[in-house]
Parts: C-alpha cells; sequence; structure tokens
C-alpha cells in the first residue's frame, strides 16, 4: 500500500508538471523568473527573457520600472496594456512565463526524506512532496501543515482531497524557506510542533482551508 501511494503520488506530480509552465496563469511572478513580453506589431517593444530582479521590478520602454512581484502573467499583461496605452492605440500585450524561479522549502515529519529541498520548476506541494520520496504509512494525510516564512502564516491543507478528489486548491505554491510537516497520527501540530517552528518563523494567522 506504501508503494501504491509513493508510485500514485509520484505520477500525479509529473502530469502537473508537465502543463506548470503552459498554465501559469496562477502563478505569482518573482525575483529570479523569466517571462517573454510581446507588444504585437511592435518588434521594438518584443522582451525575451526577461528576468525579474531581486527587488521585483523590471524596466520595459517607455513605461519605465515595474513591480511585477506578485503579479500573475496575466495581471502584468493588463498592466502593460494600460501603461501603454498614453503611446500606442489599444495595445495587445502578451507574457510568458519562460523560466520559474529555483525555490528552497523544508519538507519535514512524516515523509521517506526529510530535509531542504530546491526546485527550479513548478514550486507546489506535491512537487516537494515527491523530491522527499513521498508520506510515510503515518502521516495525517489529512492535516498537513505549511509555514510560509514571508508573512509567518501557517495554513492546513488536507493530502486526500488532492490525491483522492482532485482538489488542486489543496496543492499549495511554496516561496523560499516555507516548511511543509507532515505529523504522525495522534499528533497535535499546534501542540506538539509549532513550538519548534516558532522559533525560526513569527506565526501570525491560522489559516484552516
Amino acid at each position: 500500500m506504501k508503494h501504491f501511494a509513493i508510485v500514485f503520488l509520484s505520477l500525479l506530480i509529473l502530469i502537473l508538471s508537465l502543463g506548470s509552465l503552459a498554465q501559469a496563469d496562477d502563478y505569482d511572478l518573482g525575483p529570479g523568473d523569466a517571462i517573454d513580453i510581446n507588444v504585437w506589431g511592435y518588434d521594438e517593444l518584443q522582451e525575451k527573457d526577461l528576468m525579474v530582479r531581486p527587488d521585483g521590478k523590471i524596466a520595459f520602454p517607455l513605461i519605465g520600472e515595474i513591480t511585477v512581484e506578485g503579479l500573475t502573467p496575466g495581471t502584468l499583461a493588463e498592466k502593460l496594456t494600460s501603461g501603454l496605452n498614453v503611446y500606442i492605440q489599444n495595445p495587445r500585450v502578451t507574457v510568458n512565463l519562460t523560466q520559474m524561479r529555483t525555490v528552497r522549502a523544508y519538507v519535514l515529519g512524516e515523509v521517506n526524506k526529510p530535509g531542504m529541498y530546491e526546485i527550479a520548476k513548478s514550486h507546489k506541494v506535491l512537487d516537494f512532496l515527491g523530491m522527499a520520496g513521498g508520506f510515510t504509512h503515518y502521516a495525517a494525510k489529512k492535516t498537513v501543515y505549511v509555514v510560509h516564512k514571508k508573512d509567518g502564516r501557517y495554513e492546513k491543507i488536507n493530502l486526500n482531497d488532492l490525491l483522492k478528489k482532485g482538489d488542486l486548491t489543496q496543492n499549495v505554491e511554496l516561496d523560499e524557506g516555507d516548511v511543509v510537516y507532515l505529523a504522525s497520527n495522534g499528533l497535535d501540530f499546534i501542540k506538539d510542533i509549532l513550538p519548534y517552528i516558532t522559533a525560526a518563523y513569527e506565526i501570525k494567522i491560522i489559516s484552516n482551508n
């Protein structure tokens, strides 16, 4: 049963990763991402593999400095369209993600190979679980916790809903320094685990999805 779960998890990760760049409309851009920007009919406004700088900004002709961190490619296209309207009549702008940034996150608890992992493509929970060899027989799959370093927030996700029902909202995106923790059945995350993580992260918000 354990072997089947690991194989199924690996197959699901592969299927999701195949469309990760093509279906990046829900992906939040950040430093280290590379994008193509195309303004139809204006070759001088084409940008290929434009890298998002460490400050979360890019520079684009006519518009200048733009903060793109936290925007999806689609939202950025809308923002560029609005900015170019001053100079071009009805500009048609497309933004494509060509390279995802590298993200390092920790996968701890009831996984086969706990540790820190670095991924340069899709950065979601299943991707990191796959790197960690999948979960063990003792994992409480209904209550997996993700701790977000950036804002000190933690949330609970349900792996059973993701794996058995295909609920992709449970496959949350991770950022640099985030932690995925799979507790053992019978352990209370808030009581038994959270105090140790709090030493490194300021936990501020509780989110139960």
